[in-house]
């Protein structure tokens, strides 16, 4: 009897812890201590927004100014940027602090805008550098420091030298 009890509660215990320690990681990779907004260079698309952790940040085109509709199934894919508490948002290296500022969420939270339109993570970014959410849908897009959509690639810059003493984001 005792091993039947085990077999049968034993994976819901697992599945339980599993979806805590998630659920962990969704709410540090959708908030920020002070929810910092600054530029990194991507090789690919140019100076665009992330988030104080390193991790690009999109604009859904279906959102308006200073309204978001991406919640329910839609926020677990694309997470807020959101703020804890009494926290500011706050401009870093190459972002304007003039563009920053806040929107609330249906559930009461408040997330962070860039030239008034809210900003997410995508969740299948999963490190710095990652931009795999770029052009999703044709909704879904990267943002310059101008808080413009990044609906494309930059040009190639053609180089004349061949050693480079950096490297690009993404």
């Amino acid at each position: 009897m005792r091993g039947r009890w085990i077999r049968w509660t034993l994976p819901f215990a697992l599945a339980a812890v599993v979806g805590v320690g998630v659920a962990m990681a969704a709410t540090k990779a959708t908030s920020s201590n002070g929810a910092t907004v600054k530029t990194a260079a991507s090789a690919k698309y140019g100076t665009v927004l992330v988030a104080a952790n390193g991790m690009a940040l999109y604009r859904y085109t279906l959102d308006k100014k200073g309204k978001t509709v991406c919640s329910g199934a839609c926020a677990k894919y694309w997470p807020p940027l959101l703020l804890k508490g009494t926290a500011k948002e706050t401009a870093g290296s190459g972002a304007s602090s003039g563009l920053l500022g806040e929107v609330m969420r249906a559930n009461g939270a408040a997330q962070v805008t860039y030239a008034g339109y809210p900003l997410y993570y995508y969740a299948g970014d999963k490190k710095p550098g990652d931009v795999k959410g770029q052009g999703f849908e044709k909704t879904w897009y990267l943002v310059s420091a101008k808080g413009a959509l990044v609906k494309s690639a930059v040009a190639a810059a053609k180089t004349t030298s061949t050693s480079s003493s950096g490297s690009a984001w993404g």
